[in-house]
């Protein structure tokens, strides 16, 4: 059995809904960012940590795709074209959503008060809307890479998730259906409840 560290209003969820959708047991430690517990798990005090028997992995992007390989389910083969493209629009998520909301997450409420410069906070803003809108264009078949589910789409959702928390412009009609679709999936809802 797994255990996540950290909070499902959290990168965590990402982790957790990855087991879901995978069908795996998994325990929850309930760790803050910069909590004494998280730096049990990562010195940098960040969340999510994934524990797997003695092993201990970080970054919940790199987690979900250790995740989706050690199971062989919500990913392309290594090696495939198709696993290549899919990379290729994991880093772009990572790049053009992720990124962008931690920037914003950094200004808002994690760098000290003196450190924070809330006048990058609407040209992030700005940027996300334009990868969003990118994203809605690139969007084809019932997921971004077409008729599977893989581990980009679970990033993409729970971005367009933390977008909405930040306050950010709503995206458009296109991608906003296919994210609300995406919230409906039973291991998506799983997840959920665990924080109720």
């Amino acid at each position: 059995m797994y255990t996540v560290v950290g909070a499902v209003k959290s990168r965590a969820f990402r982790v957790m809904w990855m087991l879901e959708e995978l069908g795996q047991d998994y325990d929850i430690i309930p760790a803050a960012p910069r909590s004494d517990e998280a730096k049990k798990y990562n010195p940098l005090g960040k969340v999510p940590a994934l524990i797997d028997g003695d092993d201990v992995l970080t970054d919940s992007v790199a987690i979900m795709q250790y995740l989706a390989d050690k199971h062989g389910a919500l990913t392309a083969p290594a090696g495939t074209v198709a696993r290549a493209r899919q990379d290729a629009m994991l880093f772009w998520l990572i790049d053009e959503f992720d990124a962008i909301l931690w920037a914003a997450a950094k200004h808002s409420f994690v760098f000290p008060e003196e450190n924070r410069v809330p006048e990058i906070k609407p040209s992030l803003r700005a940027e996300f809307a334009r990868s969003a809108m990118s994203l809605s264009e690139r969007l084809e078949g019932p997921y971004l890479m077409g008729d599977e589910i893989t581990v980009p789409d679970l990033l993409a959702v729970h971005c367009i998730n933390w977008s909405i928390g930040a306050g950010f412009e709503r995206v458009d009609d296109t991608l906003g259906k296919w994210a609300s679709k995406m919230r409906e999936r039973p291991a998506f809802k799983a997840v959920q409840a665990r924080d109720a």
